[in-house]
């Protein structure tokens, strides 16, 4: 039976003998009364009506039920949402790449210097996400809301430091990364905004984090979405200029991210603060409380380490590849951006599985948490062979679409097409990595990449390049067999399962 037309309220369950049963929840109190039952009804809903309700945002339990429907319904808007956080990427370096080379290996450079922003919040975001989701399986969802106040506080204080001495140290910064002095004279105010205006990547990061542990990932996609919007409007017309508009040249991309990801962060608060949501958060949860903060820290000071670990590894191969030239950097900028097109999906994938490990282990399900993990891994295996596939083969015409320069076409072609070789490796290790943290234990996945990062991968590719004379082409190997490697070691520490008895 198909239910359809206006309810009126209440509570009613999706129900089917293949997918599990969804528990969608209505902002009335009032039972709804079906056939005799108060607040129930069968209906049979199929794989059309799963995707359907995941886009919507429809409230489930995800404690209980069918895994397979449940890690869809969270993984639908997660992976959505990460597409939308890989569309900045493309959208940024598709438009810099127009004003040439130096324009795109600053890019380049400044990602590599934001990694300390983004090691803060991915940490703190990660933090965020284990805890609230622990809450919520313990279905306690005012102290998932002091969590959230929390994390918002100390995120905005962070990112005002970060911003001050960015933005006031900018040129250096670019100085140390390798960049030459003409570049910075020509391109430091991309770097200044972009470090200067942090809070707006701090913020949307934490909200979607707090959004993803609460089970909400369909509100944390429509704020990529709307971020997204402002940023592919902005990006051109302030580039380039239109009419009235002047042209900003690489500072106006910086200009058009910032309005994107900040107007998207506003919404997430809107969201956050509207009555009947998972977190109802208020004025009073926003009271400074020690314990949490500090509790907060230690959790999330150790994923900031594991973060920084592995991003700190990009400065050390970015600033490997400036010993090759300009048009080197630009060439590994663009392809790692297309790269992260289709690996921000997959992360998409990781942190829907975290969240199933935060709340089975909330709900004293483990084994569930565990199940979880490999399914999870095994549709991201499948999404990333495909892609993997078609990067090696059309690799070339995919550079091509971003630049004209002879040179830098050659290095980002050979950037593209070898780190997709292991694309199978990296679709178990990265929702491996994130389940250790989804359960809290952000030990484990800091340990994995401080070997593997910086021990392995960063004097493999300066081995590779320069001792061998591999150049470039020894920095994307070194990137190949560093994931590769993360997989196989994280799914043998994770058959062990003491990530199950964590507490958070």
């Amino acid at each position: 039976m198909i239910l359809t037309g206006a309810l009126p309220g209440g509570a009613y369950s999706l129900y089917n003998s293949s997918f599990g049963k969804i528990q969608i929840m209505h902002n009335s109190t009032e039972p709804l009364a079906v056939n005799g039952e108060a607040g129930a009804q069968q209906i049979e809903p199929g794989i059309v009506r799963t995707i359907i309700a995941a886009l919507r945002g429809t409230h489930q339990d995800y404690t209980q039920g069918n895994l397979g429907r449940a890690l869809l319904m969270l993984a639908i808007p997660m992976v959505l949402e990460m597409a939308m956080e890989s569309v900045f990427a493309l959208v940024d370096i598709f438009f810099v790449s127009k004003l040439g080379a130096e324009a795109a290996a600053t890019v380049g450079w400044t990602e590599s210097i934001m990694t300390l922003v983004y090691t803060v919040a991915l940490g703190l975001s990660i933090g965020a996400t284990a805890t609230v989701a622990r809450r919520i399986g313990e279905r306690n969802p005012e102290a998932a809301a002091h969590t959230a106040a929390q994390v918002i506080m100390l995120g905005l204080t962070v990112s005002a430091v970060l911003g001050i001495t960015g933005a006031l140290l900018a040129p250096k910064l670019l100085l140390i990364m390798g960049a030459a002095p003409s570049v910075i004279a020509h391109n430091v105010g991309f770097t200044r905004v972009l470090l200067g205006c942090n809070a707006s990547v701090m913020m949307l990061f934490l909200f979607n984090g707090i959004f993803r542990g609460a089970g909400d990932a369909a509100i944390a996609m429509r704020v990529l979405w709307l971020a997204n919007i402002l940023n592919i409007v902005l990006c051109p017309l302030l580039i380039f200029g239109f009419g009235p508009i002047p042209a900003l040249g690489i500072k106006g991309a910086a200009i058009a991210t910032t309005i994107g990801r900040g107007t998207g962060a506003l919404f997430a608060l809107s969201r956050m603060l509207k009555t009947g949501g998972r977190i109802p958060l208020a004025a009073k949860h926003f009271r400074p409380e020690l314990g949490l903060i500090w509790q907060l820290i230690r959790l999330s000071s150790s994923a900031m380490f594991q973060v920084f670990i592995g991003m700190a590894s990009w400065i050390g191969l970015i600033r490997i590849m400036a010993i090759f030239g300009t048009d080197a950097v630009a060439g590994n900028t663009i392809g790692m951006r297309v790269i992260l097109f289709a690996l921000f999906p997959s992360w998409g994938v990781s942190n829907a599985a975290a969240t199933m490990v935060g709340q089975s282990l909330g709900a004293k399900d483990p084994e569930r948490a565990e199940k979880a993990v490999w399914l999870a891994g095994f549709y991201n295996m499948c999404f990333l062979g495909v892609v993997g596939l078609i990067f090696v083969v059309f690799a070339g015409p995919i550079i091509r679409f971003f630049t004209q320069e002879p040179q830098v076409q050659v290095y980002g072609t050979a950037c593209l097409r070898t780190v997709a070789v292991g694309f199978l490796f990296y679709a178990y290790g990265m929702v491996l990595t994130q389940s250790f943290n989804g359960a809290g234990d952000t030990r484990t996945p800091t340990i994995i990449n401080l070997f593997v990062f910086w021990l392995f991968e960063i004097p493999l590719a300066y081995v590779l390049s320069v001792w061998f004379g591999l150049g470039p082409q020894g920095n994307f190997l070194a990137i190949t067999i560093a994931f590769s490697a993360l997989a196989v070691v994280s799914a043998i520490i994770f058959k062990q399962g003491k990530w199950k008895t964590q507490r958070v």
